[in-house]
């Protein structure tokens, strides 16, 4: 069986990741993701531009996008689906995490469960 992506990234998530990193200019490679704690509910996501790869981050390359994962996140982000969304009042990037346990009513903040060291197994890290 072959080993699974560590995160999907949606055909919106992607376009929109492409644009940006046109748009920065030539210095930014991709957007990098992560986790920080902080929130009502423990634990918020981190997008922000990434000149660099950094030593140990993960690449997920999907759809010509390029998403880079910080290393303390890996465990909380496997699994998950980067989407982008709009409304009439917002436009942002939306995580569907199967490691979330709960989630704050505003919807910033959320409790993550890292996955188990065996779980890695399954994907492409």
């Amino acid at each position: 069986m072959a080993a699974r992506p560590l995160m999907e990234i949606t055909d919106a998530a992607a376009a929109r990741v492409k644009m940006l990193v046109e748009k920065a200019g030539g210095n930014v490679v991709g957007l990098r993701v992560g986790v920080k704690n902080g929130g009502c509910a423990g634990m918020s996501y981190t997008v922000e531009m990434a000149e660099e790869k950094r030593p140990g981050e993960s690449l997920v390359e999907d759809k010509g996008a390029t998403v880079l994962i910080d290393p303390k996140a890996i465990l909380f982000l496997i699994g998950a689906r980067m989407d982008f969304a709009t409304s009439k009042l917002s436009a942002t990037f939306v995580f569907e995490n199967p490691n979330e346990t709960a989630s704050c009513g505003c919807g910033e903040s959320v409790s993550l469960t890292p996955v188990s060291e065996e779980a890695l197994q399954d994907y492409t890290v």
